[in-house]
């Protein structure tokens, strides 16, 4: 079987078992604080397991793109090294929402494995759990009873709380598992041993494919376990690895998945591909190389298609840290030395057509954004390699580049561990680079050291996101909130519950209410603020609102004192009017692009709130003033257009989509969505958020600035309404005090154009006024050179007005004075600089470092500064210590 044969095997088997299959949600999670990717398939039902959502059937089926690269799920250092591990995979899973538990489920699972995939029974073993006696947890009969009557009891293995208790979080839904191993080690090896004694031992050849969860606890705050109202099967099976088992192979990137690719990599680089080599074999890091990429490409394209970008922090990081990993090996091991990883983006697009169109669809535009990545970290590793070589040839000169704390270096031909450090997280260098360039040159790094800074930074970082987050208290067993944000912002509500929230030392309360017209951040649209009033006169502020697994979420500083009288939930309604304004501007000029720029546009990030709209979208070039004023003109004749807003909810998923409505990717969408329309001909979009009855409320709309956020990825910053108004005046205002100042000429800008003009002919002649001054004072203080040991030394304070000119005068003495010596002192607009520069012979010669020595020297003026060997600069803020600057640069002469 092919593995696109074996995907809908899968998933026809359980349509077939009555389940409705769903699609994948997208890789990169939204409205869950928790997380940042799907690292398992029961991710986009979280909602469900929590109570805080109905099911939208008993029993679902799907295959979900999963991505483990952070946190506990973390398996980015296991890729390419071992067989069965990746960053991106499919975890194939059937649902059961309180309908089905333990017997249907593993009856499925034995029927399809062994029925449908004809797997060999006698390979196959299974767990259950064998209880917690610190949990009060008693060992799981039922399973083991249950799988009596399919598999021999032999093949039948206990497992401990690690390896057969799944649990969401710290606290959450959770329960026993009962997992299933197939052993494809030859038969002469299992003759020798029992697959038995490599269930869960990390033999690469007996492996987990299948987990069966069987949700029936809930996990609180001082981690008691309390038995949930319903039970719940989760079941996982990993895509990747299934697809190995049945196609007969040892290594799951030896299946149809992963081959492809690799023989494409191979081919451009030369090499072949050997699945068999080993460690210390000479083909060995070229197999971890092509593995490295054939599954890297999958994360990043995948996360990019779902609208995570690579950046610098949070979840970009994480994409833009895989991208480098797979370029690092591209380069360094496949000698790749122009972009290449970006070429398997079109290979990898048509491999999932049909089963994950979302790539297919925007292939040359993720092909474009890796490009770009690929380009930018080469010219990264070149930097590392100059700032390594750099450190090499004068490691003192080098102090600059490490981090203070961990100069330290005890051992001759050492790196230190800070410096490492800092060209991994400041230049982007990896470390196993670092390490492997150290070696060939016959150095060692202090891996002490940089791991110690790692773990600081670690620690920093955990210690500027902790979060502590209390238990629900709960006032109404009932989590069905209504939101009623798109008719009305006043509602009369009830406390369902509260928590409270610790986050960087400052307490906060987290109230869910039955009712709310509180829109919760979401699509772009910042969150409500308002009120929460109640029958005692009490007034609660709502700072924010977010969503979190479908719960709507007010962020207030306190609870109220009756928590269980009613109130009335009321928005701040002239924030909320300014919010829709440019939302729905946002609308008409994503339409508006798509005219003017072609229909390539699509969105790629949005931010609207009550201050300005920022958009983001896919362009390949800068937008110009031309199609900028086009764009303009087009939003503002809809706004005149007075168009009404045509709302449409409950419409079926696919109903809308027909209709040719616009779609965002990287969204998960349900089965009814909302479609809101301003002309059906003009702009017609899937949204949840708020916007104007009527485009007229707008007023006026004025792009303030475009740029660039990515690769193939521009940005628009707009405003509308007021905001609008108010910059229009301001920017009336300025063109007539320009016009004031210029005494009101009739052409403004060639006024200014000529005012220009006659500055730049000032400051030539400036120029070569303090040229001519520099070129006179270097003659007077050629004079005053005063011969030291063979150093013809000079130390002294010039009036030249700016730091080129001072740079003129110390190349100029040089060339004229021998072993030169020199330290200029200057007041540059109030502030000292000074400069040393010292001849090439004397740095050899003597051990004289200018960079080194002008640090020193501009801890009398209160300042810093360093340099090259031979020439260095430095400023401060204490003019009154120039003198003792000059003083002490003597004390450097050997």
């Amino acid at each position: 079987m092919t593995a696109k044969e074996i995907r809908q095997a899968f998933l026809d088997f359980f349509a077939a078992k009555g389940h409705i299959i769903v699609p994948s949600a997208p890789i990169v999670v939204k409205n869950d604080p928790t997380l940042m990717f799907t690292n398992a398939g029961m991710n986009q039902f979280k909602d469900v397991f929590l109570g805080e959502a109905p099911a939208k059937a008993p029993r679902v089926a799907d295959t979900q793109r999963c991505l483990r690269v952070s946190g506990k799920h973390n398996d980015l250092e296991e890729v390419g090294i071992d067989t069965y591990h990746h960053t991106m995979f499919e975890m194939l899973g059937n649902w059961s929402f309180g309908d089905y538990f333990k017997k249907d489920a593993i009856a499925w699972s034995w029927e399809l494995l062994t029925e449908v995939y004809k797997l060999d029974k006698d390979r196959l073993y299974v767990t259950y759990f064998e209880g917690d006696e610190k949990e009060g947890l008693e060992k799981d009969t039922e399973t083991y009873d249950l799988w009596k009557q399919y598999v021999d009891e032999a093949h039948i293995l206990p497992g401990n709380k690690k390896d057969n208790f799944w649990e969401m979080g710290e606290t959450g839904p959770c329960g026993p598992c009962s997992e299933i191993h197939f052993d494809s080690r030859p038969d002469n090896e299992r003759a020798e041993k029992s697959g038995a004694d490599w269930v869960n031992a990390d033999h690469h050849q007996v492996i987990e494919i299948w987990n069966n969860v069987f949700m029936q606890f809930n996990r609180i705050k001082d981690g008691s376990l309390h038995s949930l109202p319903a039970k719940h099967v989760d079941t996982g099976m990993g895509f990747e690895r299934l697809v190995r088992v049945l196609q007969g192979k040892s290594s799951n990137y030896d299946s149809d998945v992963f081959q492809p690719m690799i023989q494409f990599i191979a081919e451009k680089s030369g090499k072949k591909y050997n699945s068999a080599a080993k460690p210390g074999d000479a083909d060995w890091a070229d197999a971890v190389a092509m593995r490295v990429l054939s599954d890297h490409i999958r994360a990043i394209s995948f996360a990019i298609a779902d609208g995570q970008l690579p950046a610098s922090n949070k979840a970009g990081y994480v994409i833009r840290r895989i991208l480098r990993r797979a370029v690092r090996y591209s380069y360094q091991t496949l000698h790749f030395k122009e972009p290449f990883f970006n070429e398997l983006v079109p290979l990898l697009a048509e491999q999932f057509k049909g089963v994950f169109d979302e790539l297919y669809n925007q292939k040359d535009f993720v092909q474009k954004v890796i490009r770009e990545e690929e380009v930018s970290f080469l010219k990264t590793l070149g930097n590392g390699i100059y700032l390594f070589e750099d450190y090499l040839e004068n490691p003192e000169k080098s102090m600059a580049y490490v981090v203070h704390d961990h100069v330290e270096n005890t051992k001759a031909k050492t790196i230190p561990g800070g410096f490492a450090f800092v060209l991994s997280d400041t230049y982007g260098f990896p470390i196993d680079l670092t390490e492997l360039m150290a070696r060939e040159r016959g150095w060692d790094v202090d891996m002490e050291g940089f791991e110690k800074a790692l773990q600081e930074q670690k620690t920093r970082s955990r210690a500027a996101t902790a979060i502590d987050t209390g238990d629900w208290v709960v006032l109404k067993d009932d989590d069905n909130v209504e939101f009623t944000g798109y008719d009305e912002t006043e509602s009369i509500a009830h406390i369902i519950k509260y928590r409270k929230v610790t986050a960087k030392g400052k307490e906060q309360y987290q109230i869910v209410l039955d009712k709310t017209p509180f829109y919760a951040e979401s699509g772009g649209q910042v969150g409500d603020t308002g009120e929460l009033v109640f029958p005692n006169g009490e007034i609660i502020e709502v700072t924010d609102t977010k969503k979190e697994n479908g719960l709507i979420v007010h962020f207030t500083d306190k609870i109220p004192s009756t928590p269980d009288d009613a109130l009335t939930a009321i928005v701040d309604a002239t924030k909320r009017n300014s919010i829709e304004n440019n939302h729905s501007a946002t609308h008409l000029l994503h339409a508006a692009m798509k005219q003017v720029l072609g229909t390539h546009v699509n969105q790629k990030g949005s931010l609207v709130n009550a201050g300005y709209l920022r958009f983001d979208f896919s362009h390949f070039a800068k937008v110009t003033e031309e199609e900028i004023a086009q764009i303009e003109t087009i939003v503002n004749g809809k706004i005149r257009e007075n168009i009404q807003l045509k709302e449409e909810r409950m419409v079926a998923y696919q109903e809308a989509i027909s209709s040719g409505v616009t779609a965002l990717f990287g969204e998960k969408y349900g089965d009814y969505v909302r479609v809101i329309t301003f002309d059906d001909s003009f702009s017609k979009e899937l949204c949840g958020g708020t916007h104007v009855k009527a485009t007229g409320q707008i007023g006026y709309f004025k792009i303030i600035a475009e740029s660039a956020v990515a690769a193939g990825v521009r940005r628009i910053e707009a405003i509308t309404g007021t905001a609008a108004e108010d910059f229009i005046t301001e920017q009336t205002k300025l063109v007539q005090q320009v016009k004031d100042l210029l005494k009101n000429p009739k052409d403004v800008a060639k006024s200014i154009e000529a005012l220009l003009e006659e500055n730049n002919r000032l400051k030539k002649e400036i120029e070569k006024s303090v040229l001519e001054k520099s070129s006179g004072l270097k003659d007077e203080l050629a004079k005053t050179a005063e011969n030291i040991n063979g150093i013809n030394f000079i130390a002294q304070k010039v009036a030249l007005p700016n730091a080129d000119a001072i740079k003129n005068l110390a190349y100029n003495l040089k060339d004229i004075v021998p072993n030169l010596f020199l330290v200029l002192a200057a007041d540059i607009n109030g502030k000292p600089s000074i400069t040393v520069m010292i001849d090439e012979a004397l740095v050899k010669e003597k051990g004289l470092h200018a960079g080194n020595i002008v640090k020193e020297l501009a801890k009398e003026v209160k300042g810093g500064g360093g340099g090259q060997p031979f020439f260095a600069t430095a400023g401060g803020s204490d003019l009154s210590g120039i003198d003792n600057a000059l003083a002490k640069a003597k004390t450097f002469i050997p």
